[in-house]
């Protein structure tokens, strides 16, 4: 279990504010030496990113140009039922946020709130710590099969 505390985290980052993208890495980063975090600027992007990357943690803006982060998690979850996904977005509406979480979004940070950055790097650490006990689970039971 130390060894989980201590191993890198491998986030993607999903923006087409590039800006947005890369500001969010770096804060991440310095908040947490553990954070290695990728950026790419739509949703196609993302998915391939996932689909060919070993990612612990997706987090996305919501609105982007064709594919918006409420699609594009439900195409992540389609191939990736439990990777953590959080919406960290700056113009959502509680209507969105609600629906977010009843599709089953891990969290929703809104980017214009206080300590945003701190909030966005405390549920990763979580939300990566949740999904890494319940696949080292998984396998402890396919072990023993």
């Amino acid at each position: 279990m130390n060894d989980e505390l201590s191993a890198p985290v491998s986030v993607l980052c999903v923006d087409d504010e590039l800006d947005s993208a890369d500001l969010t890495a770096i804060r991440l980063e310095q908040l947490d030496e553990r954070f290695s975090v990728e950026t790419v600027a739509d949703a196609e992007g993302g998915l391939e990113h996932v689909e060919d990357h070993s990612i612990d943690c997706v987090v996305s803006d919501y609105k982007m140009p064709e594919i918006d982060g409420l699609t594009f998690f439900e195409m992540v979850r389609e191939q990736f039922p439990d990777l953590p996904f959080i919406l960290f977005t700056g113009r959502g509406t509680p209507a969105v946020a609600d629906d977010a979480r009843s599709k089953g979004v891990t969290d929703y940070i809104e980017k214009d709130v206080p300590d945003r950055y701190e909030t966005l790097a405390d549920q990763i650490r979580t939300a990566v710590g949740k999904y890494r006990e319940r696949r080292r689970l998984e396998d402890d039971l396919d072990f023993e099969r």
